[in-house]
């Protein structure tokens, strides 16, 4: 563990001085600095302003944390939607219009075109709510006595939210077993209040899950970018299992297998890569 760690350490301490270099030889304020901005130079700024609370040695821990916590999670969730828009091709083929009616064959997609996919963000929500990576939150403490749906819970009681059972309870859903991501429409145009309590694939309050904006983002983007970009089919006419597997996060049992080829719409594009 030592030695691992030593490796680790090395690794994301030449990652803050390669952008520390980086940001010296661009300078600041200059525009190619916006355009290669990276997460950690956002942090090395705020090092300048608050050097005693954004040390290198809490950079690296912040790194740690987004590479343990946000990879894993992000890679599954995009696993467990390509395998839904496998299994339904209706809904795959309706997010593939919506890409190229507003992002063309000319460019990839980017993260300012989110904001138009709807859909894509509607994908990306039915599928944390039908299969949540993190099935069961942090568990939380009560820091007094109360009554929860008139049950009654001691202070200092262990609480773990049930969020795969609350995202399929009939009695808060319709049809709530169905991949349904029209049901989302409308979330992005302020609707969010609508699912408060009932949709919390990444908790709520102050103990919700930080980067729930960061992750919308990539699983967002991604999807958007193997819908643009790749053809994609069943290896057989079964349909894709969709059996759950176990463990800290909510895997596939079995990992997807699908056969994929570039678009001819995109080939020159991506030849250009």
């Amino acid at each position: 563990m030592k030695i691992i760690h030593k490796k680790a350490d090395s690794f994301m301490q030449s990652l803050i001085d390669e952008n520390r270099i980086r940001t010296r030889k661009i300078g600041p304020g200059d525009d190619q600095e916006e355009k290669t901005r990276t997460m950690i130079n956002s942090m090395l700024s705020l090092q300048e302003s608050e050097p005693n609370y954004y040390t290198d040695e809490i950079i690296k821990g912040m790194i740690l944390t987004l590479l343990s916590a946000g990879t894993d999670t992000s890679a599954a969730t995009i696993e467990w939607a390509m395998s839904l828009l496998l299994n339904h091709l209706a809904v795959l083929k309706k997010a593939r219009a919506e890409v190229n009616n507003y992002v063309g064959n000319d460019r990839l997609v980017d993260e300012p075109d989110l904001a138009k996919l709807p859909y894509i963000q509607s994908i990306v929500n039915e599928t944390q709510r039908l299969y949540p990576v993190a099935p069961l939150l942090a568990p939380h403490e009560s820091s007094d006595d109360t009554t929860i749906g008139g049950y009654h819970v001691p202070r200092q009681t262990m609480l773990i939210v049930n969020v795969w059972a609350i995202h399929r309870d009939p009695k808060v859903w319709d049809n709530p077993t169905s991949f349904k991501p029209e049901r989302f429409e409308g979330l992005m145009e302020g609707g969010h209040e609508a699912y408060n309590y009932k949709f919390v694939p990444f908790g709520l309050g102050r103990r919700a899950c930080p980067s729930t904006g960061l992750a919308n983002r990539v699983m967002g983007l991604a999807l958007a970018a193997l819908i643009q970009c790749f053809e994609w089919e069943r290896i057989s006419k079964e349909e894709v299992d969709m059996s759950q597997g176990t463990g800290i996060t909510m895997p596939k049992a079995k990992p997807l297998e699908a056969r994929c080829k570039s678009r001819h719409s995109m080939s020159t594009l991506l030849s250009q890569l």
